[in-house]
């Protein structure tokens, strides 16, 4: 009886706990530029229910990516290190050797010890070998694409040659389900459900997963080129391609809050809504606006790294709040483990919890001394508290006009020695303060070279196939 009445409190205590779990919602774009949402200064379309988002939750208006390109950044925010560190670094491509490492943890894997039901819909791109994809790193559910979208022998870089000598470059673009490919020659014409698609599957697990708490991240393709969207949906704002994207990505962000509420679990979910760097600009008229930063993906300026950011959480983070005080995505996972109560991983992550932020609490500080941008294997910035320094470095930087139309335009290499901006009074990096205030370039430069050493004594390697 006695052992009886144990198994009874034990199992009443394991389900309180899995009821008082937050459930955790990721929403993460592609390519979407700091001024590609209503309330951070998008002009010519409107984002009613990211708006809503940000009217009933809080705005961070200096958030940042680790680094302004596809792979790496979502290296970043899965496992809350520096994708330096962890050896994930540009876009890994269908050619590609390497992938996330199994012993890496992620945010997947560091809830499933809490019980959480797992799902990703969308962009995956740590790695398309099988070992690689997400099911095998922490995830119960996964549809999408390996990589990027353009990854495909459609790319307007090679539409003018013959098939076979397309396929040379690029492979046929393959759709996943679980590990294995369901799909593997995706067209144009099934691209333009991808976002409705991911959607989809995302509603449909919150139904299945709403009597436990859940990890749902929903990896939107877009709006990183080619630009496809429902043909219903086509025309919708009258205002060109890139805003019917833009369009359409609300509408899958209000499907979300949508249904959480529908299914009774609105106020016990954390939503956070970003992207993976900022736009790419020598797509034109295809790409986003980083405006008023400096520059876009690709570059460690501002338009590169930072990024809209909005999260919602009934009850707990409070409404119509704006945070301007830095951080990053790397932080994202050390947070969720301080609101579940998971074990971190047992091996060195970088970020750190933000959550005395998110609550508003004006006493709150940046928990991180300073951010550090690399691209590639360089350190290329870093940023602390509202200064911004640049180190000697090259970058791309457009050479004429934008691009048209799905056809880019030409980069061109360009330079810059030490700089130094005041990002509170400077937000778009023009006036170089470095010879003003030595003091504060020389400080920087030595968390800087720090970083750099830290990096190299506590490096761990991708895996390799």
């Amino acid at each position: 009886m006695r052992s009886f009445v144990a198994i009874l409190i034990l199992a009443l205590y394991a389900y309180v706990e899995a009821q008082s779990n937050p459930n955790i919602v990721i929403i993460f774009t592609d390519d979407q530029g700091y001024a590609d949402v209503g309330c951070f200064g998008a002009e010519g379309y409107e984002t009613p229910n990211l708006d809503k988002m940000a009217s009933e939750g809080m705005r961070f208006t200096d958030f940042y990516v680790a680094q302004a390109v596809c792979g790496a950044s979502r290296a970043a925010l899965l496992t809350g290190c520096y994708p330096n560190r962890i050896s994930m670094l540009g876009a890994p491509g269908p050619k590609s050797k390497h992938g996330i490492n199994p012993d890496e943890i992620l945010i997947p894997e560091m809830l499933k010890n809490k019980g959480y039901s797992t799902g990703m819909f969308g962009k995956w791109h740590l790695g398309h070998h099988k070992k690689s994809l997400p099911i095998h790193h922490g995830f119960d559910e996964y549809y999408g694409l390996p990589y990027s979208n353009d990854m495909w022998p459609h790319h307007p870089g090679v539409r003018h040659l013959p098939m076979k000598e397309r396929l040379k470059k690029w492979p046929h673009l393959p759709l996943i389900e679980g590990d294995q490919i369901i799909d593997d020659e995706v067209t144009p014409e099934e691209q333009k459900s991808l976002t409705t698609d991911y959607t989809i599957k995302a509603v449909n697990f919150i139904k299945k997963n709403k009597d436990n708490p859940f990890f749902l991240y929903l990896a939107h393709s877009m709006p990183h080129v080619p630009l496809f969207v429902k043909d219903k949906n086509k025309g919708i704002t009258k205002k060109g391609l890139y805003a019917d994207i833009i369009w359409e990505i609300d509408w899958s962000v209000g499907e979300i809050i949508k249904s959480l509420k529908d299914n009774g679990i609105d106020e016990n979910t954390l939503v956070i809504f970003t992207t993976d760097n900022g736009p790419w600009l020598s797509y034109g008229n295809h790409a986003g606006s980083a405006k008023p930063l400096r520059e876009g993906k690709g570059t460690a300026w501002e338009g590169g790294v930072r990024v809209p950011c909005i999260m919602r959480w009934p009850k707990k983070i409070p409404s119509e709040k704006i945070c301007s005080t830095p951080a990053m995505t790397i932080d994202i996972l050390p947070t969720i483990a301080e609101l579940t109560g998971s074990d971190l991983p047992n091996h060195s992550i970088d970020g750190k919890s933000i959550f005395p932020l998110m609550k508003g609490n004006p006493q709150a500080k940046s928990p991180h001394e300073a951010y550090f941008f690399y691209w590639g294997a360089n350190l290329h910035a870093i940023r602390k508290g509202n200064w911004s320094l640049h180190l000697p470095h090259s970058y791309r930087s457009l050479k004429d006009q934008p691009g048209k139309d799905g056809i880019p335009s030409k980069y061109i290499q360009k330079s810059t020695g030490i700089a130094l901006f005041d990002l509170k009074n400077d937000i778009g990096q023009k006036e170089d303060l470095s010879e003003i205030h030595p003091n504060i370039v020389e400080r920087l430069k030595n968390l800087g070279e720090k970083h750099i050493e830290y990096v190299k004594k506590n490096k761990r390697n991708a895996a390799r196939y």
